[in-house]
């Protein structure tokens, strides 16, 4: 029996228990800079305690401490294209962005990935679409990286911005009922969940549930939110962007929408594109509250 006991103890002690594992999560660096803008590999917390999501940090020239923008990606119901999706980078945008002075984080959400783990903004399908779930879920993944960043030395504690795009602008909508002190704007590319539904161009699913969903997050909202949605999006096109955004309004929040000139072959993905942010620059510079360049005198 003593044998036994002491046996036990030994395989206590031997096997980990789940706080043994998350006590061996890091996060941080993991990898050197490079270029482009000091690129680097980072690990940030998600909303699975053992589960480090990947993401990219870049950053200007400088100790800091800069002002953070987090882009939130876009996301997709398919169970393969997920597991297949490159670290997003928004090479444009970020460049764009770090020029300006930002740091830059793109973080890859649970569920997609190199990250992995479960897909916790499942929206359960199509006719029976739960968005406001989905859009919360995302949401959370968004302000447990921004938050974590915002703790940085280099990076500073408000004014944080964060630029979703399409269900990545979704949960943007969801996390306006932040703290208007930590981010002080949110820039949301064509957000919206469910579009081209069954693969169908123009077609989204319970459009009117994403709606419905859309003025539940106005009622909280403390955020202003800027939506930028090109004149060829066929996900979310300008015409169903407005009704989203009126219905934002109607619950309460503030939704200034934005139609853009059209983009390459689908405007859907302009933020992914030198021309859609150059398209876009206006409205951004607006929205992040930048400078005006200086008046240049006549010879």
């Amino acid at each position: 029996m003593r044998l036994f006991n002491i046996l036990a103890l030994v395989l206590l002690l031997v096997i980990p228990t789940p706080s043994t594992v998350c006590a061996q999560l890091t996060f941080g660096p993991s990898g050197q800079e490079g270029e482009p803008f000091r690129r680097q590999e980072w690990r940030v917390p998600s909303s699975d305690s053992d589960i480090a999501a990947r993401a990219l940090l870049f950053r200007p020239i400088g100790a800091g401490p800069f002002r953070l923008a987090v882009i939130a990606h876009a996301s997709t119901q398919n169970v393969l294209r997920r597991a297949q999706m490159p670290q997003p980078e928004y090479r444009a945008l970020t460049a764009f962005l770090v020029a300006r002075g930002f740091a830059v984080l793109v973080p890859e959400r649970l569920g997609h990935g190199a990250t992995g783990g479960r897909y916790v903004e499942d929206q359960n399908g199509c006719d029976e679409a739960d968005y406001a779930r989905a859009g919360r879920a995302t949401a959370e993944e968004i302000s447990l990286a921004l938050g974590y960043l915002q703790k940085q030395d280099f990076i500073r504690r408000d004014a944080a911005v964060v630029i979703g795009h399409s269900a990545g602008g979704w949960g943007a909508l969801a996390l306006a009922n932040a703290d208007p002190k930590a981010i002080s704007a949110i820039i949301a590319f064509a957000p919206g969940r469910g579009g081209h539904a069954n693969d169908e161009p123009n077609k989204v699913c319970a459009p009117h549930t994403l709606l419905a969903a859309a003025a539940e997050f106005g009622k909280a909202a403390r955020i202003p939110i800027t939506s930028l949605v090109a004149a060829n999006d066929s996900y979310f096109a300008p015409a169903f962007s407005q009704r989203l955004a009126d219905a934002f309004r109607s619950g309460g929040g503030k939704d200034d929408l934005r139609t853009l000139p059209a983009v390459g072959s689908e405007g859907h993905w302009m933020i992914e594109l030198d021309a859609g942010v150059q398209a876009a620059s206006g409205e951004l510079a607006r929205a992040l509250n930048l400078p005006k360049p200086a008046a240049t005198k006549k010879p």
